[in-house]
């Protein structure tokens, strides 16, 4: 859906971006992760050219960008930014509609529209006439978000979107970002520098640094294949946590006992390992059931089981 090609920016002597290449599939959402002034920030802009690359090429489902105005190009992409970006003197209604405005929606389509999004954004039409200062940081940025997905674009570029909210607020969002069924249907491209948030929302990371791109690949591969010192350093700190949100309860179910069901919360086996020991913090129960979609098994693991099954999963990954 997305190919950039050899894209060039330097800012006098600096070289924002390097001469980097990469592709996003379609209804894929790839992360640019790294540290501030890695280049991140400067590639996403470029895509939608709210700033020039000094060189390479980018084709947005096969069509060259260059080809059209820099402004027809922006109404067929989404954006979202980090502070949310609304109009102080619009409403909530207003802010949303600033792009069918533009593609000359009528009235009722742009209004039954506003109205859907709130819903599937869990906000309730009182907000209609509500000006964003009345508004928390979580629903400007929800606002935010569906502004940039009202037109329904098929492709949607977010600049730290969640950066700016607290931390409950943050992961709250999170869960919706997951589930909401318009983000299923985008080709997205995130930038972040929090690692947690990469990991969790991102079906391939590309790490970046100094204007380059370090390695891109999906978040299992950047923990257990790393390219180099670089990749294996940046994700260090926090390596055990992103282990525990990347591994499946799918990739440990071999080295689980056969054991029937015993009770306990009922998980699939595509949850992550994270979410499966958190039963045990939040409850009671000795063991939690898992079930196999795919093969009709069905597996008891309990806390220790799950831990053990995930190091042996370690030890074999550290052999290949």
């Amino acid at each position: 859906m997305i190919k950039i090609e050899h894209l060039s920016k330097h800012f006098g002597k600096v070289k924002a971006v390097d001469g980097i290449s990469f592709e996003v599939q379609e209804h894929e959402n790839l992360i640019l992760l790294g540290t501030s002034g890695c280049g991140k920030t400067t590639t996403l802009k470029m895509i939608n050219r709210l700033i020039e690359p000094d060189a390479g090429k980018i084709a947005i489902d096969g069509k060259n960008i260059f080809d059209q105005s820099p402004e027809v190009l922006r109404r067929g992409i989404g954006y979202v930014l980090q502070n949310n970006g609304l109009f102080p003197h619009y409403t909530v209604a207003e802010n949303i509609a600033v792009v069918p405005q533009l593609l000359k929606w009528d009235k009722k389509r742009t209004e039954r529209r506003v109205i859907e999004l709130l819903e599937k954004l869990h906000l309730s039409k009182d907000y209609l006439d509500v000006y964003p200062s009345e508004l928390s940081g979580g629903q400007q940025q929800r606002i935010g978000l569906a502004r940039a997905l009202v037109a329904d674009p098929s492709v949607l570029l977010m600049d730290e979107p969640f950066g700016a909210l607290d931390n409950v607020t943050r992961s709250k969002i999170h869960d919706e970002f997951k589930a909401l069924d318009e983000l299923k249907r985008k080709t997205i491209i995130m930038v972040t520098h929090d690692v947690q948030e990469a990991f969790e929302l991102g079906d391939r990371i590309c790490l970046m640094d100094k204007g380059k791109i370090v390695q891109c690949g999906s978040p299992s591969e950047l923990l257990f294949k790393p390219h180099n010192g670089f990749v294996e350093g940046f994700l260090a700190y926090q390596r055990l946590q992103l282990e525990f949100k990347t591994i499946r309860l799918s990739d440990i179910w071999n080295w689980l006992a056969p054991q029937p069901p015993k009770g306990g919360a009922n998980l699939s086996h595509d949850t992550s390992l994270w979410t499966g020991l958190e039963h045990f913090k939040f409850t009671a129960t000795e063991t939690v059931s898992i079930s196999n979609k795919e093969t009709q098994e069905a597996k008891s693991a309990s806390f220790e089981q799950l831990m053990s099954a995930f190091y042996q999963y370690k030890k074999q990954h550290a052999h290949e």
